[in-house]
C-alpha cells in the first residue's frame, strides 16, 4: 500500500514533505541564493537570465515569474524559501500571505486584527469554512494549465495502451530479494582505475568477487539501497548527520583529493528514496534528507566489485550514509532496528521493484595512531558467522568491542547490521540462503569481508 499522508485532506494547505522537498530542491535553492545582495541585483536586472542558471522545471520558472506563491508551492516550493523571493520584491510576510488567500492586503490585515482565520470548517476538505475554495490562480497559471491539459489529452491514449500491455507487470509492491555485504577499501578502487587487478597482490582479492559478479548477472535488482559512510567528502565537521538518505535523481563521483574516480555517475530512485525517508521517519527514526550529494569510494567501490566497470551502472542506487567517523556513532542495535524499519518502508512501496540492500565498510582495520595496521581475522570471521546465524545477538555488541578487537575504523561494521536487519528472517520469515562468502587479508590496510544472503525464493511468490 502507498504511504499514508493524512494531511492531503487539509484544505488550503501544502505540507512540505520528502516528496515536495525532492521536487522543489532547485526552486528552493534559487530562493536561497537571493539572500545575497549581489544575486538580488542580478535577478532584478534580468530575471530570465538569472533563472536560466538554475536547473528548475519550466513550470517552476513560470511560477516565479508570475509571483504565484501557491503555484510555486505546488511545484515543491517551501514558504520559508519562497519568502526570500517576496523579500526581494520588497513585500512583507503578511503581504505574501495575503496574496495566497485571494484577499487584498487590507482585507487580510483586517482578518488578522480580528483574531485570524478560524479553524472551524477548515480542518477537512469539503467543510463549509472560508478556506475551502480554490487557491488564488494567476492568469499565468491558467494559461499554463490549459497547455498542460492539452498535452495530457494527447498522451492519454498512449498511457492507457501502455497500462494495458503491462497488465500484471504494474501490479504489486517492492520487495527485498537479497542483502550484500562487502568492504569498500579506497585502494581497491585505485587498483581498478589503474589497471592493477591482475597483479599478484590484487589478483586473489578480485578472484574472490568473480562468483559475485556472476551471481549479480543472474540476480540483478532494480534498485540497490546502499549503506556506506562518507569519508569527510560531502559531509565536513560543520554538519554530521547520523543517518542521511540521498533522494536526488543522480549523484556525481566525488573528488577525494586525487580527482573524481573514472566511474559512471550514480542514478538514484527519488520516488522510492523519498518514500523510505518519510516511512522511516514516521517509524521514529530521524533521517537527514539530502537532495544534493557527491558520493565517494565508500559507495562506488562496492559497485565496481559487484558490477565491474561498465559505462553505466546497471541499477539505480539509493545512497544511505551513516556517521561512523565522529562519536557518538549509532549503536549496532539501533542500526539493526533501522534495517527492520527500512524493510517495512520498502514493502509498503506500491511499485513492483526488486531491491537489494547492501551493507558496506570494514572489516577489521585501524588507520590512525601507533596501532595503525591492526587486523583481527579470527574476530572478523566470527563476526561473519554471527551475522549469518545470530544477527540479533550480534547487534548487542558494544562499540568498545569493535574498537578493541577490530580497530578504531572497524566500527564501520555496524553498517552491515542495517542490511542484515532488513532481511525477512528477522521479522519471522525463513532464514536466508548463503549464496557466497569470501574473506581476504590484506587490501591495503584492511581485512576484506564479503557475504551474499538471498531471501528464500518462495518468500516472494
Amino acid at each position: 500500500m502507498a504511504l499514508e499522508k493524512p494531511y492531503l485532506d487539509v484544505p488550503g494547505t501544502t505540507i512540505f514533505d520528502a516528496d515536495q522537498s525532492r521536487k522543489g530542491y532547485w526552486l528552493n535553492q534559487f530562493c536561497m541564493s537571493l539572500m545575497k545582495a549581489e544575486n538580488r541585483e542580478r535577478f532584478k536586472r534580468d530575471e530570465d537570465a538569472y533563472l536560466a542558471e538554475w536547473p528548475m522545471t519550466d513550470e517552476q520558472r513560470a511560477a516565479v515569474r508570475a509571483r504565484d506563491l501557491n503555484w510555486a508551492m505546488r511545484t515543491g516550493g517551501n514558504i520559508y524559501f519562497l519568502a526570500k523571493l517576496g523579500a526581494t520584491d520588497g513585500l512583507s510576510f503578511q503581504q505574501m500571505a495575503g496574496s495566497m488567500t485571494g484577499m487584498s492586503e487590507h482585507q487580510y490585515r483586517d482578518m488578522m486584527v480580528g483574531g485570524g482565520r478560524s479553524a472551524e470548517g477548515n480542518r477537512y476538505t469539503g467543510e463549509s469554512g472560508d478556506a475551502q475554495g480554490p487557491a488564488t490562480q494567476s492568469q499565468a497559471w491558467e494559461q499554463w494549465e490549459q497547455g498542460q491539459q492539452q498535452m495530457l489529452a494527447a498522451q492519454i491514449m498512449d498511457a492507457h495502451a501502455s497500462r494495458q500491455m503491462a497488465q500484471g507487470q504494474t501490479q504489486g509492491r517492492a520487495e527485498i530479494t537479497a542483502s550484500v555485504f562487502c568492504s569498500h577499501v579506497p585502494a581497491i578502487g585505485a587498483a581498478i582505475d589503474l589497471g592493477k587487478t591482475d597483479e599478484p597482490y590484487w589478483q586473489p582479492l578480485f578472484a574472490g568477487f568473480e562468483p559475485s559478479k556472476q551471481w549479480m548477472r543472474e540476480n540483478r535488482p532494480d534498485v540497490v539501497f546502499l549503506v556506506y559512510n562518507d569519508h569527510a567528502t560531502s559531509f565536513d565537521l560543520s554538519i554530521i548527520p547520523t543517518f542521511a538518505i540521498g533522494t536526488a535523481a543522480e549523484f556525481e563521483p566525488a573528488d577525494e583529493g586525487y580527482g573524481p574516480r573514472p566511474v559512471p555517475k550514480v542514478v538514484g530512485h527519488p520516488e522510492l528514496a523519498s518514500h523510505i525517508a518519510q516511512s522511516v521517519i514516521q517509524q521514529d527514526f530521524d533521517l537527514t534528507i539530502v537532495n544534493e550529494l557527491k558520493v565517494d569510494h565508500g559507495l562506488t567501490v562496492p559497485l565496481n566489485l559487484l558490477f565491474g566497470s561498465p559505462d553505466e551502472w546497471p541499477v539505480k542506487v539509493i545512497p544511505f550514509a551513516v556517521n561512523v567517523v565522529q562519536y557518538p556513532v549509532p549503536s549496532g542495535q539501533r542500526c539493526f532496528q533501522l534495517g527492520q524499519a527500512i524493510r517495512r518502508a520498502i514493502e509498503s512501496f506500491d511499485q513492483p521493484l526488486k531491491v537489494q540492500i547492501w551493507g558496506t565498510g570494514g572489516m577489521s582495520h585501524q588507520l590512525q595512531g601507533p596501532r595503525a595496521g591492526l587486523i583481527n581475522a579470527e574476530w572478523d570471521n566470527r563476526f561473519l558467522d554471527r551475522l549469518i546465524a545470530e544477527p540479533a545477538e550480534l547487534a548487542k555488541v558494544p562499540h568498545i568491542e569493535y574498537v578493541r578487537e577490530a580497530g578504531s575504523e572497524g566500527i564501520e561494521l555496524v553498517m552491515w547490521l542495517i542490511a542484515r536487519g532488513a532481511m525477512g528472517d528477522v521479522a519471522g520469515g525463513q532464514a536466508p540462503h548463503l549464496a557466497h562468502r569470501f574473506f581476504h587479508v590484506p587490501a591495503s590496510n584492511t581485512a576484506v569481508g564479503h557475504l551474499i544472503l538471498e531471501e528464500p525464493k518462495n518468500a516472494h511468490s
